[in-house]
């Protein structure tokens, strides 16, 4: 199983990305998370947690983070891994973001099925929660 969401935000790259490392503060922005945490700096290589409103405790590895640009998590189920893709792309003065998660192993149609709908359900909304957090903060910083 594997999909994906975008939306247009009204900033540049290096004004998003501040929203992507500082790990804790996701559920300010994220309804779907009630926690999260990094063991060290947001960068490849890099351990954490995040606890979804729906669902246990997961441990994330931070397998590629390029500043300004992407970061990539994985979460280890039994047989199966998820695989959360975050990427900006510069439009002039507005970035698209997209969002893609991919279900992968021997589990991945189960999982797909018990975890992926939820989060392609929740998915828009963590958008609209980035996209206003980001543009509410832009606002602040210019008035």
């Amino acid at each position: 199983m594997e999909f994906n969401e975008k939306i247009v935000i009204k900033a540049l790259p290096e004004n998003i990305y501040p929203f992507y490392s500082q790990v804790s503060e996701w559920k300010n922005w994220d309804p779907d998370v009630v926690y999260s945490s990094i063991e060290g700096d947001f960068t490849q290589g890099a351990t954490g947690t995040l606890k979804p409103q729906k669902g246990p405790e997961a441990k994330i590895v931070f397998t590629e983070v390029t500043h300004n640009k992407s970061f990539t998590t994985i979460t280890k189920l039994p047989f199966c891994t998820i695989t959360f893709v975050h990427l900006l792309e510069q439009f002039g003065a507005d970035t698209e973001v997209t969002h893609a998660v991919n279900f992968t192993g021997f589990l991945s149609p189960l999982f797909g099925q018990l975890i992926g709908k939820q989060i392609k359900r929740t998915l828009p909304n963590t958008m609209q929660g980035l996209k206003k957090a980001v543009e509410m903060y832009n606002d602040e910083q210019a008035a």
